[in-house]
């Protein structure tokens, strides 16, 4: 039996995403909550809290985009053609963000708050529009042979809007659960005063989805409440309610839970999105084995990717362990 180059290309590019969600979703949750802190030393704070790392967050969003297309072509042209307007409006918002994080250093008084403006700004976009391509993904994508067969707006639904409210909400939480491990004193109040609203209203969105998914789409349906699937797959919303518990009593008084706890809610989600579409690479019915590039071709990239990929997590981690501990007010981490 040959080796299945595809499949592990699949693993590979699910494993990049999830690092993205959780390494550039927090980094873009803290532009998020902006508008909440107010005073100048604060909103430093939170930006040293990032600085040494919010740019590499990035590195696994270009790996995902760069393993879809020489994996699955099939997916990467047709997801593509049907989501390159939000796709195009969720770059606009990653370029302004990361211009303004890099120009607010240099900014005097009297332009700060329009750097912080577009900071706020560009993550509000490119995390709404990072919920629109999730959610619109989800619902399918039409195609005629091997070409998408929709219109350029067919991703404006109520769903994938719905889905965008939710990245939104999930993103701000996984920031101010950040901010209360890194930070310390009355900002550390604030974004704990934060957390416990955002905590609930997560857990709405996502039983919305939860709910949602399976009424619109029978195969989804299917796949979750037939036997003996149901057996093998109730542990999974029980055990995401669990977490979101654990998570919204962590708030009030430990330091390194609450993120820890956010991040186990949105791998268990993360889980349930992949149960619910799996094998499927262009939804509801184009598989990765019927998506994927010429084997040879997978194994030639997938050689260069499987030595890349462990530098860059090892990279990763210790410039996490470097930038360990609170960030102080004027000093960075110390």
């Amino acid at each position: 039996m040959g080796v299945d180059t595809a499949l592990i290309w699949a693993m590979i590019i699910l494993f990049g995403v999830m690092l993205y969600v959780i390494a550039d979703g927090f980094d873009l949750g803290i532009g998020l909550l902006f508008p909440f802190i107010r005073d100048k030393r604060s909103r430093d704070r939170i930006m040293h809290s990032v600085a040494p790392v919010w740019d590499g967050n990035e590195t696994w969003l270009v790996m995902g985009g760069a393993g879809l297309l020489a994996a699955f072509p099939l997916a990467y042209s047709t997801i593509l053609s049907a989501l390159y307007i939000p796709i195009l409006l969720m770059l606009t918002g990653l370029i302004l963000r990361g211009v303004a994080f890099e120009a607010r250093l240099k900014a005097r008084d009297r332009s700060l708050h329009l750097w912080d403006k577009a900071f706020s700004g560009g993550s509000l976009l490119a995390t709404f529009f990072q919920g629109i391509i999730l959610g619109a993904y989800i619902e399918g994508i039409p195609m005629e042979g091997d070409a998408f067969a929709g219109g350029p707006w067919d991703w404006i639904t109520l769903f994938a809007l719905f889905c965008g409210g939710g990245l939104v909400v999930t993103y701000a939480l996984l920031g101010s659960t950040w901010l209360i491990m890194k930070t310390e004193g009355e900002l550390q109040a604030v974004v704990r005063n934060v957390s416990r609203p955002l905590t609930l209203v997560l857990v709405l969105f996502m039983a919305g989805v939860s709910v949602w998914t399976p009424l619109a789409h029978p195969n989804i349906a299917e796949r979750w409440f037939t036997l003996p699937n149901l057996y093998w797959l109730a542990p999974l919303p029980a055990v995401t309610g669990l977490a979101c518990v654990g998570l919204y009593r962590s708030v009030r008084h430990a330091e390194v839970m609450p993120f820890v706890m956010t991040l186990v809610v949105i791998a268990l989600g993360y889980l349930g999105l992949i149960v619910s579409l799996w094998p499927n690479v262009i939804p509801p019915d184009v598989s990765i084995w019927e998506a994927s590039s010429p084997a040879a071709s997978q194994g030639f990239a997938l050689v260069g990717t499987l030595l890349i990929v462990p530098i860059i997590l090892v990279y990763s981690a210790w410039s996490y362990y470097v930038f360990r501990g609170k960030v102080q007010d004027d000093e960075g981490y110390h």
